[in-house]
């Protein structure tokens, strides 16, 4: 894979007439070690957030060796690259025969559930000839509110912990390990969210008067976007484990998280060209089908540069995107803030893709990818505080 300095040297060096990802894998590094040594308990890496296994072999490298995979394909993709990972089916509704091959061929011993119809398809997709697993751990996923956060995860899984026991009982029977796991959402921006969510594990725990192993507070640890600056994650860390430590648990419990943005969001951004200019309205070469999914359908904004060899001297002002498709639909409200003097032919690089971009972008009307070019300067902002003004060798995460 090529690498530049940054999306300036990209920029002059190739002229790229279609999108470039640049990737930086030394902030998927500094954001693992970060979760890995502040975390009170097993980090594992979310792939929906970024199934690319250069990321996923970078985090790896960092020491990630947990993986919350949520498809048979995730399952596949991340046993081929890592033979001794360990993987998690926490998608809380598979298939009998996802879950037997990732039993059975893949070696996937944790899965998450929310009804007793998914416990009985999990117990008997794990027999051999007949006889029950003795070896699962089984997570039952708690419906908590996601009013702390910027996207819901609050309507489509879990049940209410006040009607669990029934549930935490059965599985508490089938499992060698019991485990009670829940999402507060993406992009939490209070670590009280996670402080409720616990709260709901309490009751669920006392209500059903069960022996629990294994509590997973999921993802949603948040990354930071113009306009959502959220607080150091240090103190999300102090509140889940004050809240943990609470709770009425085994005395050998585990903690475990899922974080996906926090790791990935600073992993990449995208160079884009400026195909025109309608007044505030810029047409580039990426978009709705492509790496800005969130910025078209849930209208989330990126930090944006213009890539010049000389610097614009002009006033800031806020401009709306439309991508290459033929679609009304691939639009940016934005306001994504750029120079005034921007035109056609100009490159701008969108930041903190690294989180879902990659991972929503589709082939439609023809528009692909480009090139994947390593960047080796730091990421246009970090939830870990570090620029390109303070780089990662002065910054000690211990």
């Amino acid at each position: 894979m090529h690498e530049d300095h940054n999306a300036l040297g990209v920029a002059l060096g190739q002229k790229p007439t279609q999108p470039v990802t640049l990737v930086r894998p030394h902030a998927a590094h500094r954001a693992a070690r970060y979760f890995l040594e502040k975390f009170p308990g097993l980090s594992m890496y979310a792939v929906k957030a970024n199934p690319s296994p250069d990321l996923i072999r970078s985090l790896w490298d960092a020491g990630i060796t947990h993986y919350d995979v949520a498809s048979i394909a995730e399952v596949r993709l991340v046993r081929g690259l890592l033979p001794h990972a360990t993987l998690c089916f926490m998608h809380p509704i598979k298939g009998s025969e996802a879950i037997a091959e990732a039993y059975h061929l893949h070696g996937v011993r944790t899965f998450s559930l929310d009804s007793l119809f998914e416990l009985e398809k999990i117990v008997t997709a794990t027999a051999t000839d007949g006889v029950a697993a003795t070896d699962l751990t089984l997570c039952v996923r708690l419906r908590v509110s996601s009013a702390h956060s910027k996207l819901s995860l609050a309507s489509k899984f879990g049940i209410p912990a006040d009607e669990s026991a029934p549930l935490l009982m059965a599985a508490r029977q089938a499992a060698d390990a019991l485990g009670i796991c829940f999402h507060v959402g993406s992009q939490a921006m209070s670590p009280q969210a996670y402080a409720e969510a616990l709260a709901q594990v309490r009751v669920a725990i006392v209500g059903a008067g069960v022996t629990v192993d294994v509590v997973d507070v999921g993802g949603g640890f948040p990354s930071v976007y113009p306009g959502m600056e959220p607080s150091a994650l240090d103190g999300y860390f102090d509140v889940i484990g004050r809240a943990y430590e609470a709770l009425p648990v085994s005395y050998s419990a585990e903690l475990w998280c899922e974080p996906g943005r926090a790791l990935s969001a600073e992993y990449a951004s995208v160079l884009v060209r400026v195909e025109a200019r309608k007044d505030d309205v810029l047409y580039i070469n990426d978009g709705a089908y492509g790496a800005l999914f969130d910025a078209a359908h849930v209208a989330w904004r990126f930090p944006t540069e213009l890539v010049r060899d000389t610097p614009s001297r002009a006033r800031t002002m806020g401009f709306s995107f439309y991508g290459p498709t033929c679609d009304d639909m691939d639009f940016m409200h934005g306001p994504f803030d750029l120079p005034a003097d921007v035109k056609a032919g100009d490159y701008i690089e969108i930041g903190m893709l690294g989180a879902y971009g990659s991972a929503m972008r589709t082939g439609f009307n023809g528009f692909t990818a480009g090139a994947t070019v390593i960047a080796r300067d730091e990421p246009m902002d970090s939830v870990y505080g570090v620029t390109e003004a303070t780089p990662a060798k002065v910054i000690s995460i211990r």
